[in-house]
């Protein structure tokens, strides 16, 4: 194993986060607090009404209600929370592994909403990054992929397939020249994600926008957290960010909707032409197959304290497997 094994403590953030914005679809103002929270608890949602009840919601892929523009996680009893995906690919991506996220939710909205920020992942790295992250007593837990799982849904693929971190290889394929065909790929550690993944916005084409938002839907789109695309040109003043932004925010939607794993994945994923439905598809039918999967355990022990935000998976092989 190595002197200091890397990533083998669960963690928590230091200290508590507010952040306030704006809900991409319902267009009103969110309020959140992310809390620290003790080992295995994992990652939970407390929706807080104006009636002040508490509905909570485990991130998990068997809460997932909806897939359609964003990842919606619902309780089964008429709760639910939109947008995660953003988030989640925050906290999955700098390898925080237990954290509770209350959200103020106004009463005559129907449901509660992650806000938008600027499109990415950026404000909510740099809030966390500005209070830290704490290890826990606690063992890591990890998803080990043990064999390929593979899905199509009209024309799109994802497969999941055994690795010894968390590698992921995304292509999308637009017929639009402004976007055109991307693919990138990258070995996830926390710097990797800060540097190459973070700071890409969600976008889409303006026709696609005001047809939506006529239909009273994703009322609180701007171009302060959206890349608005013409047919031939980014409408947004400042440009992209990454002169391959699209893909990498496909890359960035990956990690959140995987994050809906319940634990760090210890395996690969590629995908085509895919997207939250795509993903949602691919950890269902992994999780299905008894034999794709095994629970394992990091050491119990290290020789010196591990590195925080230190690439996780180095020596998965010596993980002990907990089928139960």
């Amino acid at each position: 194993m190595g002197k200091g094994f890397i990533g083998s403590r669960q963690t928590t953030l230091a200290s508590e986060i507010e952040l306030t914005g704006t809900g991409v679809h319902s267009g009103a103002p969110v309020s959140i607090t992310l809390h620290p929270a003790e080992a295995n608890v994992g990652i939970r949602f407390i929706v807080i009404d104006g009636s002040d009840i508490e509905t909570e919601i485990v991130a998990d892929y068997r809460a997932v209600s909806n897939v359609t523009l964003c990842t919606i996680l619902s309780d089964g009893n008429g709760g639910s929370v939109a947008t995660v995906e953003h988030l989640l690919a925050a906290i999955r991506g700098l390898c925080i592994d237990n954290v509770i996220i209350e959200i103020d939710r106004a009463s005559e909205c129907a449901g509660a909403e992650v806000p938008i920020m600027d499109g990415s992942a950026a404000p909510f790295v740099q809030a966390i990054d500005e209070v830290g992250i704490r290890e826990l007593g606690a063992s890591r837990k990890f998803i080990k992929v043990l064999k390929p799982i593979r899905v199509e849904d009209s024309g799109c693929w994802g497969e999941l397939f055994p690795h010894s971190g968390f590698h992921l290889d995304i292509e999308i394929d637009f017929e639009a020249p402004i976007i055109g065909r991307q693919r990138r790929t990258l070995e996830m550690n926390p710097g990797a994600f800060r540097a190459e993944v973070s700071r890409a916005r969600t976008f889409g084409f303006m026709r696609e926008v005001e047809q939506l938002w006529a239909a009273g839907r994703a009322l609180g789109a701007s171009l302060e957290n959206t890349v608005a695309l013409g047919d031939n040109e980014i409408i947004n003043r400042e440009g992209l960010r990454y002169s391959d932004e699209f893909v990498r925010h496909k890359m960035l939607d990956a990690i959140g909707d995987l994050a809906l794993a319940g634990a760090p994945l210890l395996g690969g994923y590629r995908s085509y032409r895919g997207g939250h439905r795509l993903n949602s598809l691919a950890l269902k039918s992994l999780f299905a197959d008894r034999d794709a999967w095994t629970l394992v355990h990091a050491p119990s022990f290290v020789r010196e304290p591990a590195r925080v935000g230190a690439p996780v998976g180095v020596a998965a092989a010596s993980f002990a497997a907990d089928r139960n």
